[in-house]
């Protein structure tokens, strides 16, 4: 793991040092003095990244391929309309993996669980992930930007039903679909996304690319702090005042532990 401190407004904000010296506390640490007394509202973003630990596989693999299809056939409004079987089984299929008993929240879930819990001011997480993790770990403030899959979604109502079993052409009254926000199709709850970005005073980022907007963007909305936590460097890296490179399941709770016992 590596952390690397970024310059805000000019200033250096805590130093750069080699693995061993520096640990994701003390960056909690450090991001509590850049804070003073406050204790602001706090806009976390999670990727696939964070589910990685929990033995789900990332959607986006070599070759731009997401678990063996190609998105132009299993992640797009034409993709349903040309071969709604295909789709609503990839679904199916995500669906029944992710109620397996080998799949449950890892330590960074739980770790953002204790800080909603914990923080005297509101904790929110934006989610990319259509998995439900985040409400298993017992966090109740989410806002699925892309959908559930626990749910599905009325194709012409925009009813949405929590659903835990097969869906196909013959649920219900057949017009039903994925509650999946696919390309080329607008990310849910932007108002309240952008509120919440607004009024918080610490952004963290766990486990996303960054390649992807509105949200790879969101990191410049937020007036304060900010974290990213990933495997590797990303094309974002540089926005965020601190970041560290490890494991979600390593590094988040170490982080949240030095933000909630030093800030006792």
């Amino acid at each position: 793991m590596r952390s690397h401190a970024r310059p805000v407004g000019g200033m250096k904000i805590g130093s750069t040092l080699p693995s061993g010296h520096m640990q994701p506390a003390d960056t909690a640490i450090e991001v509590l003095r850049q804070l003073g007394g406050r204790r602001p509202p706090i806009a976390i973003l999670t990727g696939a990244g964070i589910s990685a630990g929990s033995g789900l596989a990332t959607f986006r693999g070599n070759g731009g391929l997401w678990e063996g299809h190609r998105v132009e056939d299993v992640a797009t409004p034409g993709a349903f309309d040309r071969n709604p079987e295909l789709v609503h089984r990839f679904y199916n299929e995500r669906r029944a993996k992710l109620q397996s008993q080998d799949v449950t929240p890892n330590a960074a879930h739980t770790a953002l669980a204790r800080l909603e819990a914990m923080w005297p001011a509101d904790v929110t997480i934006i989610t990319q992930n259509v998995d439900d993790l985040h409400e298993r770990a017992s966090s109740t403030s989410i806002i699925h930007m892309h959908g559930e899959l626990m749910q599905i979604r009325h194709a012409q109502t925009g009813e949405t039903r929590a659903w835990k079993d097969h869906c196909d052409g013959t649920t219900l009254d057949g017009h039903w679909r994925p509650h999946i926000v696919w390309f080329g199709e607008a990310i849910l709850e932007p108002d309240r996304i952008e509120a919440c970005l607004r009024s918080a005073g610490l952004f963290l980022c766990i486990g996303t690319a960054g390649q992807v907007y509105p949200a790879a963007g969101f990191v410049h909305d937020v007036a304060g702090p900010s974290v990213e936590f990933n495997l590797d460097p990303t094309s974002i890296t540089d926005a965020f005042t601190h970041a560290w490179h490890g494991p979600a399941v390593d590094t988040v709770p170490e982080f949240v532990d030095g933000l909630v016992d030093a800030g006792d």
